[in-house]
């Protein structure tokens, strides 16, 4: 019988260790950041993180980082399915001085969506990329705004075959070396597509496409700055696109100030 009372009691030890270990490990699928928040939080709604990278370490492949009030989150890495929306509480601000706001460096079935993120260079020779895209399956924007970048202030570069980007109702203004630049990577076939886009100001062009297996399709864009297309690369348009010598609209220079 002793031997038996001590078998139960070192197993109900390391059962007991189990379940104090497991809450360490574990990843919410839905966490939160907050402009008052700490990244030794749990990144919850009601101890919310201070950064998108303390939170997305926290945050299961496929889940989601919330905004709860305006604040500036930082940069990001992102390597896995992941969704950011912060488009009813927050700017989402991501401030990036010398170096990319956000990198996408997924796997090749990974899908990450960004909603409502404000991105700012911090002036057209300090920022680099705005959105970097190395690998993903699929990247949807939806309602960002970016601004005073230094490079193109969405950079396509994605080594994943057959992968889509999404660029929908974003606004880009005031880069320095263009707007969105597509050329995939290791001559895999690349499609971005921008729906409802305004680009302003956006240095020698405003989409340039590079290499005759990369599309770029274009839903009603308005662009200040024209169109480039290298190697063969393709266009297509499937509604207004109007590519102008001016500015959109003199008094919108205002709202990139």
């Amino acid at each position: 019988m002793r031997k038996i009372a001590v078998a139960i009691a070192v197993l109900g030890t390391s059962m007991l260790g189990a379940l104090y270990a497991a809450p360490a490990q574990a990843q919410a699928t839905r966490t939160w950041v907050s402009g008052v928040g700490d990244d030794v939080n749990p990144c919850s709604r009601t101890a919310p993180c201070k950064t998108f990278a303390g939170a997305i370490s926290k945050t299961a492949n496929g889940g989601e980082i919330d905004c709860l009030d305006p604040g500036g989150f930082g940069t990001l890495t992102i390597n896995k399915s992941i969704t950011i929306d912060c488009r009813y509480n927050s700017n989402g601000g991501v401030l990036h001085s010398g170096t990319n706001g956000i990198n996408v460096s997924a796997g090749p079935g990974d899908r990450v969506v960004l909603i409502g993120l404000e991105f700012d260079g911090a002036g057209v020779t300090l920022g680099n990329t705005g959105l970097q895209v190395n690998s993903a399956l699929e990247v949807i924007v939806y309602d960002c705004l970016f601004r005073f970048e230094a490079q193109p202030a969405v950079n396509v570069t994605n080594s994943v075959a057959n992968s889509r980007v999404v660029l929908k109702k974003v606004s880009i203004a005031n880069t320095n070396n263009g707007g969105v630049n597509v050329q995939g990577s290791g001559g895999v076939a690349n499609t971005v597509v921008l729906i409802d886009t305004l680009l302003e100001n956006t240095g020698p062009y405003s989409v340039q496409v590079n290499g005759g297996v990369n599309v770029v399709a274009l839903v009603n864009v308005t662009t200040s700055s024209p169109l480039s297309i290298l190697n063969g690369g393709n266009v297509a348009s499937f509604g207004p696109s109007n590519v102008i010598a001016g500015a959109v609209n003199p008094t919108s220079t205002t709202l990139w100030k």
